[in-house]
């Protein structure tokens, strides 16, 4: 039997994308790397798919006494909830911010950037060959499944600032029905600190998108550098529904 290393259950998956094509684009089967617009559109869909993500922050000036001394100019990273849901700005991800979060105080007025990484489905689980599952006693190992490498799957980082998203307080608007709506089939359990509860000041806002960078994987098949702002927000919902990151299940009849 040949033995099985790590690099070889890992590279398989390294390069799994699929990116709608363009019609008017000559026919190939070669494999190349994605373009900076054609990550942009993976980019799009990991924000659809992906519920949380990292948030850094800078200690302003002016602190709240609770804070120890000296921690003004340093950084702040938490995990926030994050999503897809701005009518009105698709393309900027829709935050809950409460008044009573380091990170959105931090925010206030004041630029933040937002890490995000692709987290495929779970692999199947290891299993024997069907020849083994006749003998019980049988001394054959597991059929290891393929694994993923962190280092591998894509990940990025939005910069820019914070603005309200207008009317989206409002569960009684179109916009925040919307919104509202969109945010809980995400995060279920925020249904209790939606703006107007009792517990926390919340508000939603849109974080304003300036600047991309992104990591698609291995350099030798996956682009990596900054995306322009314009190709991030031109990409359409057709572009996003075409597009399958690794681990993924193709599109049926094939890719678009």
């Amino acid at each position: 039997m040949k033995p099985t290393t790590l690099l070889s259950t890992l590279l398989p998956l390294t390069s799994a994308y699929s990116i709608p094509k363009d019609s008017t684009a000559p026919s190939s089967n070669a494999f190349k790397i994605p373009t900076a617009r054609e990550s942009a559109i993976l980019a799009r869909r990991i924000l659809t798919l992906t519920p949380l993500g990292t948030i850094s922050t800078i200690f302003p000036s002016t602190t709240s006494s609770r804070n120890p001394p000296g921690i003004e100019g340093k950084p702040h990273a938490l995990m926030e909830y994050i999503s897809a849901c701005d009518p009105l700005a698709p393309s900027n991800p829709t935050l809950l911010s409460l008044n009573i979060s380091s990170t959105f105080r931090n925010a206030a007025n004041a630029n933040l950037s937002l890490a995000i990484t692709w987290t495929p489905p779970p692999l199947p689980p290891p299993s024997r060959s069907f020849l083994s599952h006749l003998n019980p006693f049988s001394s054959e190992p597991p059929v290891q499944p393929q694994s993923y490498s962190a280092a591998a799957l894509p990940r990025y980082s939005l910069m820019g600032y914070l603005e309200p998203i207008p009317g989206a307080d409002d569960p009684k608007s179109d916009v925040g029905k919307l919104v509202q709506t969109c945010y809980t089939n995400t995060h279920p359990d925020a249904k209790y600190w939606l703006p107007g509860n009792r517990i926390h000041e919340s508000h939603f806002v849109r974080l304003v998108v300036t600047e991309i960078y992104w990591v698609g994987g291995f350099g030798d098949r996956a682009y990596i550098g900054w995306i322009d702002a314009k190709d991030w927000e031109s990409v359409t919902e057709k572009e996003i529904e075409g597009a399958r990151l690794p681990g993924e299940k193709p599109l049926e009849g094939g890719d678009l």
